[in-house]
């Protein structure tokens, strides 16, 4: 029988156990799930609480530990975790008649137990209903084993999430109900008089046709709004501070944990210095602002200068209001909150309609992080793609990122699969290949052990798609040569674009593949990848590829 020694480390449990390979340190937490009152904005409304809060407490490991996490759930239904990002086996992964998994009944306690694989920020959430909405989620950060090769004097978690104060089921039911429940931003006369000045009557009377065919309004950058967006948990009145001394490197670990909400992000007076894209580490990039789509994560560095406030500004694309925090030198101090940006109105290019149509030809980068290559140009440029950024500020695009690192599995691709990104906005259903989660003659997608193919989105629909795979990282084909493509565990797919990644399938077992837009993936697209399992019998195309698989970055070394 293994010996344990006990001690606290980082919040946690550690216990070092004797195994036939040495010592081993098991990292253990204690996650409890409760629905209870809660009181963020003024109100006292029943929401899930990790803990006793929202969000839940920041699980702290080092790369290489043992990971246990108990999770008991309080509530009356059922529930579940997903660690999102985290290469693990496929029954700790977290999702509902995935991989064995079959959540955690009222009553019952589920201990997670997996390797901890990688370094990096990375975060935790539901994967039942709509329970993430409610306040189940949470930040995961793990430190390298090594020496970082990013050191810093200090760091913080930013994890940026969007608070209603309805129940996380009746959003649902009202955008099934009606989807322009939440468009508070309805289009004007007064719109319609600015376009004919720009366009001229021909133009803008068709333009104003095309939408009302398509029963689509220009101004549905937003499925919900009505938002309170939070920083770890805080109102921007409440004003989460971080503080530095003048002069010290900070590190920022932003996570967007929100179930619907895009951002735009910037810190005026002060430029940052993109160092991880998803918790892989990429090569320093700096800019002035960048776009964080559903469940992405970025790290930045800075070097704030004296005796000063700067404020965290993360603005929603649809322009409904900020998740706003402070850097500091004394608590207490804050800086001017920015001025709102235009709402940007969107365009037949972002419909993919027409002439405007998305095509697999590579064009022109956008400029953002949320934007994508991949589409051809149009005459008509994309309104969801404008974020207002100053003439002279650089924004963070996809094409920026560069793995730090080289990649070592450089095969080309064995076949493409495409997954078009459908659906009814009129009817609030999203689909994937024309298919529902739930449909009857839903078919997951298959792949060999090890295949390397390539994935290409084709987003026909008006709304953005993060789209997200479980269980292993893709690699984005963003024009940087193959072996310094990124790693990313989540792709913001743009309105009416196409956009492809690499993927070498070298984890076994059935994957959750969805939209991280709450909503989205709740009304339909959602799939499943299954990945087979090894079989050192099943001939040449089954066995590991020659080179390696992908690198998975930790802390400035590679782990193939």
């Amino acid at each position: 029988m293994n010996k344990f020694f006990l001690f606290s480390l980082l919040g946690g449990t550690l216990l070092l156990a004797i195994s036939p390979h040495g010592w081993t340190e098991v990292k253990r937490y204690e996650l409890t799930i409760t629905s209870q009152p809660v009181n963020l904005t003024g109100r006292s409304l029943e929401k899930i609480t990790v803990n006793g809060s929202i969000p839940g407490p920041v699980l702290e490991f080092i790369e290489g530990d043992e990971a246990e996490i108990a999770v008991t759930n309080h509530m009356d239904v059922p529930t579940s975790v997903h660690w999102h990002g985290l290469l693990l086996p496929n029954i700790m992964d977290g999702v509902p008649g995935m991989g064995g998994f079959t959540g955690i009944a009222p009553g019952e306690t589920f201990t997670y137990r997996f390797t901890i694989r990688q370094a990096g920020t990375y975060w935790y959430h539901a994967h039942s209903l709509t329970q993430e909405q409610d306040g189940l989620y949470g930040a995961l950060v793990i430190y390298p084993k090594d020496q970082s090769i990013d050191p810093t004097d200090r760091d913080y978690v930013v994890l940026i999430s969007d608070f209603t104060e309805e129940n996380s089921r009746a959003v649902l039911a009202n955008i099934k109900k009606s989807p322009h429940y939440y468009n508070y931003h309805q289009r004007t006369v007064g719109d319609f008089l600015q376009q004919v000045r720009n366009l001229g009557f021909g133009p803008a009377w068709s333009e104003l046709h095309e939408w009302g065919q398509m029963r689509m309004s220009p101004t549905d950058l937003a499925d919900v709004s009505g938002y309170t967006f939070l920083i770890n948990g805080n109102t921007p009145e409440q004003n989460w501070t971080g503080l530095f001394n003048p002069g010290e490197r900070v590190r920022l670990r932003f996570i967007n944990a929100s179930a619907m909400s895009i951002y735009d992000l910037r810190i005026p007076g002060l430029k940052m210095t993109v160092v991880q894209a998803d918790g892989q580490d990429v090569e320093p990039v700096i800019v002035d602002e960048f776009r964080i789509s559903v469940a992405e994560t970025y790290d930045v560095l800075l070097q704030p200068q004296g005796d000063q406030a700067y404020s965290i500004a993360a603005e929603s694309i649809d322009r409904s209001g900020f998740a706003l925090g402070t850097l500091a030198t004394r608590e207490g101090m804050r800086a001017a909150m920015p001025e709102p940006r235009p709402r940007a109105l969107l365009t037949m290019a972002d419909m993919g309609h027409g002439d405007h149509a998305a095509h697999v030809a590579p064009a022109t980068p956008d400029p953002h992080a949320g934007h994508q290559m991949g589409s051809a140009p149009s005459s008509t440029p994309s309104g969801w793609g404008d974020a207002s950024t100053p003439v002279g500020h650089r924004a963070l695009s996809y094409a920026d990122l560069r793995y730090r690192g080289l990649q070592t599995d450089l095969r080309n691709p064995e076949r493409t699969i495409e997954v078009r990104l459908g659906g009814s906005m009129e009817r609030f259903i999203w689909t994937m290949n024309g298919k529902k989660f739930t449909d009857a003659d839903f078919e997951p997608i298959q792949l060999k052990y090890n295949e390397r193919v390539r994935i290409t989105f084709i987003n026909e629909t008006m709304m953005a798609h993060p789209m997200h795979l479980h269980g292993m990282f893709v690699q984005p084909e963003n024009g940087q040569p193959m072996n310094k493509l990124p790693n990313k565990h989540t792709v913001n797919i743009a309105p009416g674009q196409t956009y492809s990644v690499l993927l070498t399938a070298d984890e076994p077992g059935e994957w959750a593949f969805h939209c991280h837009m709450l909503y989205h993936m709740s009304a339909g697209m959602m799939s499943k990848v299954v990945v087979a399992q090894f079989d050192p019998h099943a001939g040449h195309s089954s066995e590991p590829p020659a080179p390696a698989a992908p690198a998975v970055q930790g802390g400035g070394h590679d782990h193939h």
